[in-house]
């Protein structure tokens, strides 16, 4: 068999119970563990494959694609909104009008341009006018601001709520005063998709988490993270399944550092390959409307990322 280039954890994929996948699953050497066709009969062997396997990382859910042709290109007509489609549909790609799009001030923004795709801006939406121009902050690099040249063409990426969308624009204007700020082209029309609450973040986080009866408090390191909840390795066992407790750990959203304190249900206890630690899961529960926009931009932004 040949070297199966860019493998990656099925972690980052769209996989859930009930599900076929229609591409081959390797283990991490590259060999392969399960031919396409693969039926995810219950969550038990879910977390099997979440755990052990990898694929190709051209057949990976994309919650946004890394290069858009333009909607000239797609010969695309708006469609509905999905959001009250059955679950299985959520994931599908819509245009939608810009105007149906209820972004506010202050808004994040991925920018990735064309010519070179690991260069990437993380931005805010300080305004626009219809038709003419999105408004956005200059981006900057070790706070300084970054060199771009107008007419730079850009995928601009946004994750407010439970939506991703993405669509391509051109810098019309750099304004330098009083402050420097972007004239980026309006775009019609965007691609939008509904996130799934499980969608995760590869992260390596370190957290403090405490449960049990009586209460143990141990040191974890997470592993992946999504709006749902999270895992990670401890060196010791603490709790049982079911066990409520408290997760702490820091997470760096939109340029700012922020402290969580969560409140979980531990699902799942189980030895580590080495035999030597407890990979925990964990949900999280009675999240507060702060915490999960904390959340959500970190979990939104660490996806853009890994895009």
């Amino acid at each position: 068999m040949g070297e199966v280039q860019g493998l990656m954890s099925l972690k980052h994929a769209d996989v859930a119970v009930g599900q076929t996948i229609h591409w081959p699953i390797y283990n991490q050497a590259g060999q392969i563990l399960f031919k396409s066709g693969v039926h995810i009969a219950d969550q038990q062997q879910l977390n099997h494959l979440l755990e052990v396997g990898y694929c190709d990382a051209n057949n990976l859910w994309d919650s946004i694609p890394s290069k858009l042709p333009s909607l000239e290109q797609l010969g695309a007509k708006t469609v509905p909104d999905t959001t009250s489609k059955p679950a299985e549909e959520l994931n599908k790609e819509t245009i939608v009008e810009l105007d149906s799009v209820r972004w506010t001030v202050g808004e994040i923004f991925h920018l990735q341009t064309h010519d070179q795709a690991a260069t990437r801006y993380t931005v805010r939406l300080i305004g626009y006018v219809k038709n003419k121009s999105l408004l956005v902050t200059a981006p900057t690099i070790d706070g300084r601001s970054a060199s771009i040249r107008e007419g730079q063409a850009f995928i601009i990426r946004a994750f407010p709520g439970k939506k991703a969308y993405a669509f391509t624009a051109n810098l019309l204007k750099y304004v330098y005063m009083p402050f420097s700020y972007l004239h980026l082209s309006y775009p019609r029309q965007v691609r939008s998709t509904t996130i799934r609450q499980g969608a995760r973040a590869t992260v390596r986080i370190i957290a403090s988490v405490t449960i049990g009866n009586p209460e143990q408090t141990a040191a974890a390191t997470l592993g992946d993270l999504s709006m749902g909840g999270t895992s990670g390795v401890v060196k010791k066992s603490i709790g049982k399944k079911g066990d409520v407790g408290v997760i702490k750990f820091k997470v760096n959203a939109a340029g700012n550092d922020e402290y969580l304190v969560l409140d979980v249900i531990l699902r799942s206890v189980a030895i580590t390959e080495t035999g030597e630690e407890f990979r925990l899961g964990f949900e999280f529960i009675n999240l507060t409307p702060q915490s999960r926009l904390i959340l959500s931009a970190f979990v939104h932004q660490t996806l853009a990322e890994m895009d």
